[in-house]
């Protein structure tokens, strides 16, 4: 039901209503990572997060995920941290584990977390952008403005401090 649901809205939705906008502060967001580490967003203020929400059936999903590998090995040495938030059942973590093995860049379970205050989203995927005082910039999803080396660069690089 939930796929459905998520799918249904990725489709007919004209806009990620349930979605936070730019200059919404950043909800909380706390737990371990697929790696076993700990994982607190309100931490990482003073970096430039980017945070997918994603799952494993999501086919949308996937075909970013390259991306935003290739822009979170190219962008580490300036502050942003990328981040996969998966949004699959607390069952399927062997999946999960599976599928981020090939990318470099940390995520954890909205299922397992101790603070999720993002939600279920009603539409997946679901990228946003969030600067160094955890306020949310940017948002990209498929519908609007899908996630592409081009627009995070657009989204990310305004925030980051200039190269000495």
């Amino acid at each position: 039901m939930r796929a459905l649901l998520l799918c249904f809205s990725l489709l007919w939705l004209p806009a990620a209503s349930a979605a936070l906008d730019a200059g919404d502060a950043a909800p909380a967001l706390k737990g371990v990572t697929l790696d076993d580490k700990p994982f607190d967003l309100a931490a990482l203020k003073g970096k430039v997060v980017v945070l997918n929400l994603w799952a494993t059936w999501c086919g949308p999903c996937r075909e970013e995920m390259p991306a935003l590998d290739a822009f979170a090995t190219q962008y580490a040495a300036r502050g942003v941290v990328v981040v996969g938030l998966d949004e699959d059942d607390a069952k399927d973590s062997a999946e999960v584990q599976k599928v981020m093995a090939a990318f470099h860049y940390p995520a954890l379970m909205a299922a397992t977390a101790a603070t999720d205050d993002f939600h279920q989203p009603r539409v997946l995927p679901m990228t946003y952008v969030i600067d160094a005082q955890g306020t949310v910039r940017a948002r990209l999803w498929p519908a609007a403005t899908p996630v592409t080396a081009a627009n995070l660069e657009k989204a990310v690089t305004p925030l980051l401090p200039t190269k000495p």
